[in-house]
């Protein structure tokens, strides 16, 4: 894991053109902005990993592919 120190204002860019900024800080909590294309998706953790379990459930549910 990278861990970077950032200030109030500051950036770190990923490649592809993803931009993350710190927007502001408290004791509790740090305030991002993220810039991305349109075809990369951005989610909260919990929210990624919700869509992974629906994404797991839909394709157990499909029926079986027949050999061509």
């Amino acid at each position: 894991m990278l861990v970077l120190s950032r200030k109030i204002g500051e950036a770190i860019v990923i490649e592809g053109g993803v931009h993350v900024r710190v927007l502001a800080m408290d004791k509790r909590h740090v305030r991002l902005g993220i810039v991305a294309p349109e075809n990369v998706v951005v989610d909260r953790e919990e929210v990624h990993e919700r869509r992974q379990q629906f994404s797991r459930r839909d394709a157990a549910s499909l029926p079986a592919r027949c050999p061509s």
